[in-house]
């Protein structure tokens, strides 16, 4: 159901790619009956996803990540480089842990089943729309283990490898060594941790008093500290520190 105050701002601008026509238009039609909602293109397939984004600049696209010609994380990461204001919401029937992993890495701001209800899918574009990032329980878990898992391993494959190399690391050049992520500070923790409870930038500068231009350079900060592409990744990696204190 769509609010007044929803109602009162321009409608969200919506491309659709899904390669099953059925569904795309079916997923079309709920969204038209929505007042705060507009369905500006249509793919069925990765290219056409990718060539219509850069064309429209919706503000949310709806992407399947099982897409022919191009698959649906290729073009989830080409649209989000390309056009930063455009979120990308994952719909599609796949959940195995790599596939949702490397969605999200690729700049997801958003991941749905398609079993999801139908407010659940509203209300998640109109989250997306107001900043938020948006993952089920189900789904932040299978991220945060394969966080746990490249950790682990990262920590493992560093290990064997200066043991080996302890012989040589004198004439060694550490230029491509992946750097460790850097101590936040208190107001950047208290950031992180609003982020990691879907605020968008606005509502953490009303939180801390500060202005919303600010909330932007200090999430952009904590992004390069925690080596984190997406505010998604940062809302992951804030929940998976609580786990482990």
């Amino acid at each position: 159901m769509t609010s007044a105050a929803e109602a009162s701002f321009p409608a969200i601008r919506i491309v659709i790619a899904e390669d099953q026509a059925l569904v795309r238009r079916g997923t079309a039609l709920l969204l038209s009956m929505e007042q705060d909602m507009e369905v500006v293109g249509q793919a069925c397939n990765g290219v056409e996803a990718v060539e219509l984004s850069q064309l429209l600049h919706p503000d949310v696209v709806l992407m399947d990540l099982h897409m022919p010609i191009k698959g649906g994380v290729v073009a989830t990461r080409e649209i989000t480089r390309a056009l930063p204001d455009t979120q990308v919401l994952v719909l599609t029937t796949l959940d195995d842990d790599e596939t949702v992993f490397e969605a999200v890495r690729a700049g997801a701001h958003a991941y749905l089943l398609k079993d999801a209800t139908e407010n659940e899918l509203l209300e998640t574009i109109r989250a997306l729309k107001r900043g938020e990032s948006r993952l089920t329980p189900q789904i932040a878990r299978k991220v945060m283990d394969q966080f746990r898992r490249l950790a682990q391993t990262g920590k493992s494959e560093l290990a064997h490898a200066e043991v080996a190399s302890a012989p040589f690391e004198a004439n060694r050049s550490n230029a491509n060594a992946t750097p460790a992520a850097e101590t936040l500070t208190e107001k950047e923790e208290k950031v992180l941790e609003l982020i990691a409870e879907g605020m968008s930038n606005r509502q953490i500068g009303g939180a801390l008093f500060l202005a919303e231009g600010t909330v932007k350079n200090y999430v952009s900060r904590i992004m390069e500290k925690l080596h984190a592409n997406t505010r998604t990744e940062l809302a992951i990696l804030s929940q998976r520190q609580r786990r482990a204190e």
